[in-house]
């Protein structure tokens, strides 16, 4: 996220919109937020689910006794540091930024992401902690000018970036406990949440890092957004279809002649992260194909393949990822969503050796400014997504 969490959590930070963007504003309320082409729960399109059904067996990851090691042991470690503080969130260990509302939110996905809920499975104490934790964050005061926002005082880096994190994971909860009461407490939680990014969609269609609409807009946050709106309208929330149109209108506005994405539109600034960030926003949205999404594609596998080059090695780091895990992410869940699954395939298998590679004897990965928590529990997600246990990782 720029400027704090902002530029560098999530320009540097999780599939969830179907049939073309039009047709799926359009169609919110004629087909109950989905379009014809699309499964009524998942919003996974005819061509993607197609794709999943031809899917070749073996996992994509090559190794997955090994795989699930590592997932387990990065829970552990979860786990053990959830025990550090007394209301479900997480601390920053070896963190130089605390982002406990985005940390939390990413590291009950990852408890969910293996099959547990908060009634049963493995995780299911550690994940109601992380849930009740972002519940208690949500502000319910009915005058408040930010009612409905997920924010925790002692956070000052997390903002609309954890928001939004906060909210897709509300709903992800959500979808595995309808009947629950905390189920009830995570509705209402989320229909104040969808309530505040309506309400702070900025005029260009993009949002900020604070929930006031305004003239400021940036790519990362509208992406997670988007993404947020998404999984909450899939668990029955009510979303207004103009202001999805509007924010998708935004993501495509900002691509660049090259394939790129920018960092917010009037900005030169693009990377690989943005630009798979982008791509798994319109995936979700049932935008599979087109020249659009042909050359985003093509941008990220040239910056992929120049990182290969000996001679563009080292060069202040220049094509190498700035941020790591916000990158790994991404690409992850653009890959996943192609309906060519050998591109996934193809970067599964060297990416799964540099991730285990690179776990502690703890269980936990690191070298991130917003701390263990925050890298470990983005690289569960990243090695659980082909179980597609949540929806956002479904095709």
């Amino acid at each position: 996220m720029p400027v704090g969490l902002p530029r560098t959590f999530l320009l540097g930070l999780a599939a969830l919109l179907g049939a073309a963007l039009v047709s799926f504003a359009e169609g919110l309320d004629d087909h109950g937020g989905q379009d014809p082409g699309v499964t009524p729960l998942d919003g996974r399109s005819d061509v993607s689910q197609g794709s999943r059904e031809a899917m070749p067996e073996g996992d994509p990851f090559g190794d997955r006794l090994a795989v699930r090691a590592a997932i387990e042991r990065g829970l552990d470690f979860l786990a053990a540091r959830q025990r550090d503080e007394q209301d479900g969130s997480f601390p920053p260990t070896q963190a130089t930024k605390h982002a406990p509302v985005a940390v939390t939110a990413l590291a009950a996905l990852a408890f969910m992401s293996t099959g547990s809920s908060q009634r049963r499975g493995p995780r299911e104490k550690e994940l109601a902690r992380a849930i009740d934790f972002l519940l208690a964050q949500v502000d319910r005061a009915p005058d408040s000018k930010r009612r409905g926002y997920i924010f925790a005082g002692r956070d000052e880096v997390s903002r609309t970036h954890g928001h939004g994190f906060a909210t897709l994971a509300l709903a992800q909860a959500h979808g595995n406990s309808p009947g629950s009461s905390r189920g009830a407490q995570i509705a209402e939680a989320l229909t104040l949440a969808v309530a505040c990014i309506e309400s702070s969609q900025g005029l260009e269609g993009g949002w900020f890092y604070d929930p006031v609409a305004g003239l400021e807009h940036e790519g990362s946050v509208t992406i997670a957004m988007v993404q947020a709106l998404r999984a909450a309208k899939n668990v029955g929330v009510r979303v207004n279809p103009a202001v999805i149109a509007k924010a998708v209108d935004y993501v495509e506005r900002s691509q660049k002649e090259d394939g790129s994405f920018r960092y917010s539109l009037g900005s030169e600034i693009t990377s690989v992260a943005l630009t798979a960030a982008a791509l798994s926003t319109l995936h979700a949205t049932g935008k599979y194909h087109g020249s659009s999404i042909v050359q985003a594609y093509d941008y990220i596998q040239r910056k992929l393949r120049s990182r290969e080059l000996p001679g563009e090695r080292g060069i202040l780091d220049s094509e190498g990822p700035h941020f790591p895990y916000y990158e790994r992410l991404y690409l992850a869940q653009a890959f996943w969503q192609n309906p060519d699954q050998g591109v996934f395939r193809t970067w599964a298998k060297g990416e799964r050796r540099e991730i285990l590679k690179h776990q502690g004897e703890d269980g936990s990965w690191g070298d991130s400014p917003y701390g263990d928590c925050y890298a470990t529990a983005v690289n569960v997600l990243v090695l659980a997504l082909p179980d597609q246990l949540l929806p956002i990782f479904q095709r």
